[in-house]
């Protein structure tokens, strides 16, 4: 071994930036769910199904997946759309068909906080925020009561929907107590004669970490978004179930929001697909994401509940004598290690997410912890 060439590459190390060195190594993406990309059993599956036009109800893949999805959740009937956003916009705009009409939403729920106000801009509808419990995601019953207005009152709103979120993004990735949705959906429709609408674009990784399904869970709800295109793998699309008449009610909003697509049976076989092959795996995922906020507990960073994750999302923030900012973290963490990761969210700026996802694997988490543990001590 010649030592002098050794001593030069050791000397070249030394001055070589860490984003050269690590510009092979694969990244290792925990933004979020979102960023899945179908696998090729998918995609060959979808190239191997029927399809026709969905505006006219002849996509026999689109029939089949909404059949399959109003059976497995106990309902009459469920519509394919694009988006969840839409799948959401679409169920409020049925439930709230009349005008002078409002919603009760949590404070921090995806439909309050990231869809871009479409309730009140496009359906004309008031959005009255409630807080939720952060440790459960629940509403106080007392503080819906006093919250819902009806039509008796020239001065009022009617209120018309109740909206959860299950599992609960912004507090968690929390999967709601299946008593509290009967609890919660007993009042509504008992006492305060209104409908429940649940946002549910990760209800499968809830169902899955109760081990529970999706018809017990729902029988207390009027409708429920499901999206395929987040830890289910499919590149985009999302479900809405209900009554045959809110479905019908949707189906117009759709068009409205100029959600009527063609041939869509392609990216609805993804959906099918997902449904029948990617649920039970989610299990994998919240394992891997327990683990990474067991670890990041360990050396110092507060992770919320502390550190207890019922699915795939871990919210976490840098230990208090950290002395590297949110922001240089996340950049360095993208530049120098290949992790991306999403901070900023709440909390003055503070607060950090990692997602987990199909594509994460137990090596991946290894990385993860090891660079933000190494980034924290800087």
């Amino acid at each position: 071994l010649d030592m002098s060439i050794l001593r030069r590459s050791c000397l070249f190390l030394r001055r070589v930036p860490m984003r050269t060195l690590t510009t092979a190594l694969p990244t290792v993406d925990l933004r979020s769910d979102t960023v899945t990309k179908p696998s090729r059993d998918m995609l060959e599956y979808a190239l191997t199904v029927d399809i026709g036009d969905d505006v006219y109800g002849e996509d026999p893949t689109v029939l089949e997946l909404q059949e399959y999805m109003a059976s497995i959740c106990g309902k009459e009937a469920a519509l394919y759309v694009p988006t969840g956003t839409m799948a959401n916009l679409a169920a409020i705009l049925a439930h709230c068909h009349g005008r002078a009409s409002e919603i009760i939403v949590g404070q921090q729920s995806h439909i309050c906080l990231w869809e871009g106000g479409n309730v009140s801009e496009i359906g004309s509808i008031f959005c009255r925020q409630v807080e939720e419990d952060p440790r459960n995601a629940q509403f106080d019953l007392q503080t819906v009561r006093d919250n819902t207005r009806k039509d008796i009152d020239d001065h009022w709103p009617d209120t018309k929907v109740l909206c959860l979120e299950n599992t609960h993004n912004m507090l968690g990735g929390i999967a709601l107590s299946p008593e509290y949705i009967k609890e919660i959906g007993t009042l509504c429709h008992e006492e305060l004669d209104m409908a429940v609408h649940m946002d549910g674009a990760r209800l499968m990784n809830a169902l899955v970490s109760q081990n529970l399904d999706p018809a017990s869970v729902l029988a207390a709800v009027d409708s429920v978004s499901i999206c395929f295109s987040k830890a289910l793998g499919a590149p985009l699309g999302s479900v809405l179930v209900g009554s045959a008449e809110t479905v019908r009610l949707a189906k117009r909003a759709r068009k409205r929001l100029g959600g009527g697509m063609r041939q869509s049976g392609i990216v609805a076989a993804m959906g099918l697909y997902a449904m029948k092959h990617n649920v039970q795996r989610l299990v994998d995922d919240h394992c891997r994401a327990q683990r990474l906020a067991t670890e990041l507990l360990r050396h110092g960073f507060r992770v919320m509940h502390d550190g207890k994750l019922d699915t795939n999302i871990c919210y976490f923030h840098l230990p208090e004598d950290t002395s590297i900012s949110v922001h240089e973290f996340c950049e360095r963490l993208q530049r120098d290690y290949g992790i991306q990761i999403g901070g900023g969210y709440s909390s003055g700026g503070q607060l950090i997410r990692a997602v987990t996802h199909y594509h994460i694997t137990d090596e991946d988490i290894d990385r993860a912890i090891e660079a933000m543990v190494h980034l924290s001590k800087c």
